[in-house]
């Protein structure tokens, strides 16, 4: 390999960081389902020859390690030696694609001049693939409930649509526009990155490229080894409970082991509960990007990512464990991720209290409405994932409403979208005043949402967090949990966390979203910081009296 100047290295490096961004940018602008384009459920991702990551644009957090697991795969099972120039494979199989069957990975090799220099990769969640049921499925028990499975398919063969493979798609969907015409967004996405990588390796050469790929991804490798090292040597465990599995009320043990010891950072899922019928069970894949957020966090946040930077990382899980779900587990309702980076985080601020924040709201609390719009007599299936209050921080106060910091770079979707697309109307939607847990520094506030229901249809919530409430640090308190009340005000009134709902016009649901932890000592919280927070609404006057001691 040639030596390459800093100068050409960080204009190659931007070059392909930049190609992933305008990647995002043509998926974003083309895709059908708001998912996509207004909430940005998706992960891009730009590999070398050797599948190494070298480059992603922003989305979905947890899609990072979920790409890369998935891409090997794929490429395992399609063969090399089989793609070529202008092919498109589709991969949705949960235990290789390392997410649910709705999110729909489509990789495609780069060829210049006949060799295969670069692979590019893009996820992003479909909204109906012919599962069981319409919209999120809840109460599978084996992953053939759960949608038409593509273990490595071609859509494209050489620039042409695999016709048979569309209709295959189109006749297994209750919604074949939208799935459609959010395969035509990810292969938009695709045929982007390939102009902009071919103009790359056009203008520097394979060699030049090859030489800089290797500098990054020793670099960051090099920086990643440096911040472990510099890390709290030790062994930690936490545990956690999610809600149920969907199929019984039996709350689940979440067990992990994070140690740090000489260069490595392993995080180890021993201890957790077998997998269970219900489908919270996690594919290793989706469990390994899960691991890859926390580490990134805490040990080169600022960096832009490539392969080098995952390197000191190594994650444990059994296979037919809830961390490594296998045929024929069910997996759709992933939120078990979720709840384990919050699980993460608890584990190493037993060793790290003085660097890391309490427990945000510990979930992200979904709904979704499914049903036939009335002006379009269409069915419809629209989603959102609403904030929640971040935790207190050794040094200021949570944020919030805030996506969950597994998803930082997503977005919720506009109430104008779900109003229009849906049979929902939003009556209030508040920052809920004394949500988030007391402390020295206390943790964000949680939200309030009043839906009132205007067509008849079914409301999906999904959450797996609210029968114990997040954890707070160093002797905050803990928020209330996250709850979601079916009819309130009415003798049908109940709580429920993932449930599916028969609802009429007129029916009403409220959505209440869990605050962040507190951190430290409320009675160390500064009086006048305690009074600006029940002048903007955050904290109650009773509370502020209470809690922290302090007149308002």
């Amino acid at each position: 390999m040639p030596e390459v100047d800093g100068a050409t290295a960080e204009v190659v490096r931007s070059y392909l960081v930049a190609a992933a961004e305008e990647m995002r940018a043509a998926l974003v602008r083309t895709a059908f389902n708001p998912v996509i384009y207004e909430v940005h459920d998706f992960g891009i991702s730009i590999y070398d020859a050797d599948l190494r990551l070298v480059a992603e644009s922003t989305g979905l957090s947890r899609f990072l390690g979920a790409n890369d697991y998935s891409i090997r795969k794929g490429v395992e099972y399609v063969g090399r030696d089989t793609l070529r120039p202008g092919d498109v494979v589709l991969l949705n199989y949960p235990y290789w694609n390392a997410a649910h069957a709705y999110d729909a990975t489509l990789f495609a090799p780069v060829f210049v001049d006949d060799a295969l220099v670069a692979f590019l990769c893009v996820r992003a969640h479909w909204m109906d693939l012919g599962a069981k049921d319409p919209g999120y499925v809840l109460d599978s028990t084996d992953v053939h409930q759960e949608g038409l499975l593509f273990p490595g398919t071609r859509v494209f063969a050489e620039g042409e649509p695999v016709r048979e493979i569309h209709e295959l798609i189109r006749f297994n969907s209750r919604m074949p526009d939208a799935v459609l015409g959010d395969l035509h967004a990810q292969v938009a996405c695709l045929r982007t990155g390939e102009r902009r990588v071919a103009e790359l390796f056009a203008t520097y050469g394979q060699e030049t490229v090859g030489a800089v790929v290797d500098a990054v991804i020793a670099a960051a490798e090099q920086s990643a080894r440096e911040a472990v090292g510099a890390l709290p040597q030790g062994s930690w465990t936490a545990e956690d409970w999610l809600d149920d599995d969907g199929i019984t009320d039996d709350p689940i043990l979440m067990r992990v082991t994070v140690t740090i010891d000489g260069g490595t950072f392993t995080v180890d899922f021993e201890g957790s509960s077998p997998a269970v019928p219900g489908p919270v069970n996690l594919p290793l894949g989706a469990t390994i990007a899960t691991c890859r957020v926390a580490f990134k966090a805490i040990t080169t946040p600022t960096e832009q990512t490539n392969a080098g930077h995952f390197a000191p990382l190594v994650v444990r899980a059994e296979p037919g464990t809830l961390f490594h779900a296998v045929y024929p587990a069910a997996t759709f309702t992933q939120w078990t991720g979720t709840v384990a980076l919050e699980l993460i985080y608890k584990a190493l601020a037993q060793g790290m209290g003085g660097r890391l924040p309490a427990s945000s709201g510990g979930d992200v609390p979904g709904f979704m409405m499914v049903g036939v719009h009335p002006d379009t007599g269409s069915l419809f299936a629209v989603s959102n994932n609403e904030p929640v209050g971040w935790g207190g921080t050794p040094g200021h106060d949570g944020i919030g409403p805030a996506n969950h910091p597994c998803q930082t770079q997503a977005r919720i979707t506009p109430v104008e979208v779900l109003e229009a697309k849906t049979g929902m109307f939003f009556e209030r939607m508040e920052i809920r005043t004394d949500s988030g847990g007391a402390g020295r520094f206390r943790g964000g506030p949680g939200l309030r949402r009043d839906i009132r229901f205007v067509t008849p249809g079914e409301f999906l919530s999904v959450i797996k967090k609210t029968k114990s409430p997040p954890w707070a640090s160093d002797g905050g308190a803990a928020p209330e949990a996250n709850r979601i009340l079916l009819f309130p005000g009415t003798d049908r009134e109940r709580a429920v966390s993932t449930k599916r709902t028969a609802v009429a016009a007129g029916d009403r649901v409220t959505v209440l979203t869990a605050g962040g932890g507190g951190h430290g000592d409320p009675a160390l919280r500064h009086p006048d910081a305690v009074r600006e927070d029940v002048a903007d609404g955050y904290v109650s006057a009773d509370a502020a009296r209470t809690t922290y001691g302090v007149e308002p």
